[in-house]
C-alpha cells in the first residue's frame, strides 16, 4: 500500500498546473513598461510574413486598449501567453486585451472584434479577450478565422456575439465565456468546447450555428463544460442551448452540467426550416438537463469524440488538456471528475443508420482519457502496485 501511495503521488506530481511569470527563452516580449512592444499589435506587425517558424509573444500583466489584428499572410506559427501564476485556472489570468467596438460602426462582425484571428496554427494562453461595448448590438471578442486554432485557458468577454468561431478547426480549453445572445457563432468552423465554463448574463441564446448545406464542415460540440448565470445576475434570467442560424445547423451539448438557467424546452427555431437541422444532447446534467425538449431535438445514444470531429489532434496542446505541467514553477491543479451520464430516453445514433461520416463523430463512441506517453511507464507503475 505504501508503495501504491508513493507511485501515485508520484504520477499526480506530473498533473500539475504551470506559473508562466517570465518570458521563454527567444520569445516577444509586451509590456506597459520594459518589454520590446508596449501593445500586442505591435509585436504581431514585427513578424515577418517570410518566417514560417514558431514564433512566442509573451504579454507582461496589464490591460491593453484596442483591437489585434492577425491577418493570414504571417505563416509562423504563433503562439500567445498570458503572465499568469496557474495557467489551468482562468482566474488567475493577469492579461487583458480590451476594446468597444460594434459591427454597427465597424462595418461587420469580424470587424468589430477585439481579437481578429485569420491565421492558421495559432495559440492563446491565458489572456482575458473583452468587447465592452454591451448589449444591443453584435460586438465580438474573438473573431476566430483560421485553422488549427486553440484557446487556452482564456476569458471570452461580451454581449451579444462574443465568440465568432467562423472557419477552420478550432478548440477551446479551460475557457470562460460569457455573454447572453448568440454568443458562441459562427458559419464554417468545426469548434469543440472542452470543460469550459459557459456563464449566462441576459436572456438568450448559447449559440448560433451556420451550417448552411450538408456539404458545410460546421459542427460545434460542448463537452464536460458547465453553464450558469454570471454571478450576480437576476434567477429569473433563461436561456437556450442554441437555435439554428442556417438550415442545416449542427450543435451538440454532451456530458455538461446545466444549471437551471437552461430552458426545459432546450433549444429555440429562428427563420429557418428545421428538417436538416442537427441539435442534440448526450448524458448531460443538473436541473437545466431534466426539461422536455422540443420534438425536432435528439438525444444520442453516445458520446462524440474530439479525433471524431476533428480528426488529427497533433496540433492541440495535450499536455495542457490533461493538466500536465510543462512549465517549471508549479502549483497542485485541483482533480476534476467528468460529469455523469443519464440514460436517454429517446435515442438516435447520430447520423442516422450506418456510419457514413465518422470523420465527424457521427456514429458516436465513448472517448477515453488519454494519459501521454511519455507518462506511460509511471501509470504502469500505479496500475502494477494494485495487481
Amino acid at each position: 500500500m505504501k508503495i501504491s501511495i508513493l507511485c501515485f503521488s508520484a504520477f499526480i506530481a506530473f498533473v500539475q498546473a504551470a506559473s508562466r511569470t517570465s518570458p521563454p527563452s527567444g520569445a516577444i516580449v509586451v509590456a506597459k513598461s520594459g518589454g520590446q512592444y508596449t501593445g500586442l499589435q505591435a509585436a504581431v506587425n514585427s513578424i515577418s510574413t517570410g518566417n514560417t517558424g514558431n514564433v512566442i509573444i509573451f504579454i507582461q500583466p496589464g490591460s491593453y486598449s484596442g483591437q489585434v489584428y492577425i491577418p493570414n499572410t504571417i505563416k509562423a506559427k504563433i503562439t500567445i501567453y498570458g503572465y499568469t501564476t496557474n495557467d489551468q485556472d482562468y482566474n488567475q489570468n493577469q492579461v487583458t486585451l480590451v476594446n468597444s467596438l460594434g459591427a454597427d460602426v465597424a462595418g461587420s462582425n469580424d470587424a468589430s472584434g477585439t481579437l481578429r484571428a485569420h491565421t492558421t496554427d495559432f495559440k492563446v494562453y491565458n489572456v482575458n479577450i473583452q468587447n465592452s461595448r454591451g448589449s444591443g448590438v453584435q460586438a465580438i471578442a474573438l473573431s476566430a478565422q483560421g485553422n488549427q486554432q486553440g484557446y487556452y485557458g482564456c476569458k471570452l468577454l461580451g454581449y451579444q456575439d462574443t465568440v465568432l468561431v467562423n472557419k477552420g478547426t478550432n478548440v477551446f480549453n479551460k475557457c470562460y465565456i460569457e455573454g447572453a445572445t448568440d454568443f458562441i457563432f459562427g458559419q464554417q468552423a468545426i469548434a469543440w468546447f472542452e470543460k469550459c465554463t459557459i456563464a449566462i448574463s441576459g436572456a438568450g441564446y448559447i449559440t448560433a450555428n451556420g451550417r448552411d448545406s450538408d456539404s458545410n464542415p460546421s459542427y460545434y460540440v460542448i463537452n464536460s463544460s458547465s453553464v450558469s448565470l454570471k454571478s450576480g445576475v437576476s434567477s429569473s434570467v433563461k436561456t437556450y442551448l442554441g437555435r439554428p442560424w442556417r438550415a442545416y445547423a449542427r450543435t451538440v451539448f454532451q456530458n455538461t452540467a446545466l444549471s437551471s438557467v437552461v430552458r426545459p424546452e432546450g433549444w429555440s427555431t429562428w427563420s429557418v426550416a428545421l428538417d436538416n437541422v442537427f441539435y442534440a444532447e448526450y448524458g448531460n446534467t443538473g436541473d437545466g438537463a431534466q426539461g422536455s425538449r422540443v420534438t425536432w431535438a435528439k438525444k444520442l445514444s453516445s458520446a462524440l469524440t474530439l479525433s471524431g470531429i476533428i480528426g488529427s489532434t497533433s496540433w492541440i496542446d495535450m499536455n495542457y488538456w490533461n493538466n500536465v505541467s510543462s512549465g517549471t514553477t508549479t502549483t497542485t491543479a485541483k482533480t476534476t471528475t467528468p460529469a455523469a451520464t443519464t440514460a436517454a430516453t429517446k435515442t438516435t445514433t447520430a447520423g442516422g443508420s450506418g456510419c457514413t461520416q465518422a470523420l465527424y463523430g457521427q456514429c458516436g463512441g465513448q472517448g477515453v482519457f488519454r494519459v501521454p506517453s511519455f507518462h506511460y511507464a509511471l501509470y504502469g507503475m500505479i496500475v502494477n502496485t494494485h495487481v
